[in-house]
């Protein structure tokens, strides 16, 4: 804790800053969050106020915070892991991306929504990756699980009552 104990003052906000997007991808929001917090764990020091609004405009104007590349780079994992579009929109949203930043995000989660489901579905042994046939509560739960990854319902249904290796196509049929 013996960096807790020094003050700042904007040349060591601005270090504080380059140390942290030089070592995470982030956004202006989460930077903007982190400086705040360090200012209200030490002191500051200095007659002026901390200029974090302007230290963070800064940044982004250098590209070392990239909002729109950081929601794509995002959406890319999320929907690589299995999740679907809500839950990268949720992911987004907390991560203080705009909509504007965000387009070409929604546009690679909608795009892959299937591929997200199917990657679930396997992960998960659900539907045509189980090995048996699942009763009904089962498969509310299987439902249930897919909602809270952030599955629109028709893709998680049609998942969930696909029996053991039948084949799903990557349609909205349903």
């Amino acid at each position: 804790m013996k960096n807790s104990v020094k003050t700042l003052d904007q040349k060591s906000l601005h270090q504080l800053a380059l140390r942290y997007v030089e070592r995470y991808a982030t956004t202006r929001k989460k930077l903007a969050d982190y400086l705040h917090r360090k200012i209200s764990e030490r002191e500051w020091q200095g007659p002026d106020s901390p200029e974090v609004e302007q230290l963070v405009e800064r940044f982004a104007e250098l590209g070392y915070i990239d909002d729109a590349l950081y929601a794509q780079n995002k959406a890319t994992a999320l929907v690589r892991r299995g999740y679907g579009s809500r839950r990268v929109s949720q992911a987004l949203y907390q991560a203080g991306i705009s909509e504007t930043d965000g387009r070409e995000a929604f546009q690679i989660s909608d795009a892959n929504k299937w591929a997200a489901a199917d990657k679930f579905a396997r992960k998960r042994k659900i539907g045509p990756y189980a090995e048996r046939r699942q009763d009904p509560d089962m498969c509310r739960k299987h439902l249930q699980a897919f909602l809270r990854a952030g599955h629109d319902f028709a893709v998680a249904n049609r998942y969930v009552s696909a029996g053991p290796g039948e084949e799903i196509s990557g349609e909205d049929e349903a």
